[in-house]
């Protein structure tokens, strides 16, 4: 017997017409980098999907604005008419048709940014969020962690204590001179003062930041540091070793008595599979707007649970990469952190709908159709020098 409850249809092609990039700066966060990002500085650009369907997606690249709008000119007759509601196809023909262009680097990071563009434009053309279109959300909000640079210790209070104020519960503080002064004891002492700051009921989080240029410590540091972050229940130690030196990771792992993560600077899940079957990470970080996209992400955060590693992304970046962050949050059985910069203007003053924590600092993983965020001109128009050619489809 036929149901007639269920009229099934199909679904019209979203065709894609223009593909737009706008660099943001002017309110670039410092990174703790040894060469200092400034405000002017353009490290993170947004890439808008424009359909003849009438629907518009967004996404989010960590990476030069001008070298954004230079892979975007490389792919966009790649992209020009195809069915923006196939994001695992288009992105992979994208990569199969760009080895010679700089695979890995900034033509992958834009790939990145177009995917979750079009996972926004799938939600939206289905009515779904993109957690559901994942397979199912496992949660409705997640708890973010409010990531801050170190200072020194008589200046940690002052850092954390706006942000605790706003009601973060968890807290990850990292480069600036920790690790870059050969002195253990100044270390320590940032992060005894960190401690203090966030409290006893804080989650606390420490990052080396050893992907900063010319690194100088290497895998005895890395250990020595591990014992002593312990004495403070840090949840984990992130970027304790150059990005390549995957044997050091391998051995920091077996012997730190904390949570060894790391994963930020690669791309593709090709690369992170020997990190994952050779047990370099406890927790891995891949970057949603640098990895490949929401495709790659989540493929990466499934090989990672049967290898019985933690997921959590990697989120120093927009508010459309925390958007991406929080579905995958919600499709992710146990991601239960994501990354959320402190005081940031790209984070908290370019969407029409600001994140907010709640009363027990936790963030709701919207259920809206595509990503559940969308830009505001006016908001845009302060950090990117053309917005109205951004929207022009």
């Amino acid at each position: 017997m036929t149901s007639t409850a269920f009229a099934p249809r199909s679904l019209a092609p979203a065709r894609i017409t223009a593909v737009r990039v706008a660099p943001l700066l002017g309110e670039s966060p410092q990174g703790g980098w040894s060469h200092e990002i400034k405000a002017d500085d353009s490290v993170h650009a947004l890439i808008a999907l424009h359909t003849d369907a009438g629907i518009s997606g967004y996404g989010s690249v960590f990476t030069n604005g001008a070298l954004v709008q230079a892979a975007a000119d490389v792919l966009t007759p790649l992209l020009l008419g195809e069915n923006a509601l196939e994001p695992d196809r288009i992105a992979e023909k994208l990569h199969q048709n760009t080895f010679w262009m700089g695979r890995g680097g900034s033509i992958t990071h834009t790939i990145s940014g177009i995917d979750i563009a079009m996972w926004d434009i799938l939600g939206q053309a289905t009515g779904l969020s993109v957690g559901r279109l994942l397979g199912g959300r496992h949660r409705d909000r997640v708890q973010p962690y409010c990531s801050l640079l170190m200072d020194m210790p008589e200046r940690m209070e002052a850092v954390i204590a706006p942000h605790r104020a706003a009601g973060f519960r968890a807290f990850k503080i990292g480069w600036g001179p920790f690790g870059r002064r050969g002195d253990a004891g100044l270390d320590r002492a940032i992060i005894d003062a960190a401690r203090a700051a966030v409290g006893t009921d804080a989650q606390l989080l420490v990052d080396a930041g050893a992907s900063d240029a010319y690194w100088p410590n290497g895998l005895k540091w890395a250990m020595n540091t591990a014992a002593m972050l312990a004495d403070y229940d840090v949840g984990w130690f992130e970027e304790a070793l150059p990005p390549d030196a995957i044997e050091d990771f391998i051995a920091l792992r077996r012997m730190s008595p904390v949570p060894i993560a790391g994963g930020e600077v690669l791309t593709r899940r090709q690369s992170f599979a020997p990190w994952l079957v050779r047990g370099a990470f406890d927790i891995v970080q891949p970057d949603v707007t640098k990895v490949g996209g929401i495709s790659e992400q989540r493929r990466i955060a499934w090989m990672a649970r049967d290898f019985g590693i933690r997921y959590v992304g990697h989120g120093w970046n927009t508010a459309f990469g925390l958007a991406a962050d929080l579905q995958l949050a919600a499709a992710m059985p146990d991601c239960t952190l994501v990354e959320y910069i402190g005081g940031s203007a790209y984070v908290d003053r370019l969407t029409t709908r600001p994140f907010a924590l709640d009363a027990e600092g936790m963030l709701a993983i919207p259920d809206l159709p595509g990503l559940g965020v969308s830009p505001d001109p006016a908001l845009l128009a302060r950090y990117t020098p053309d917005p109205e050619k951004f929207f022009s489809a």
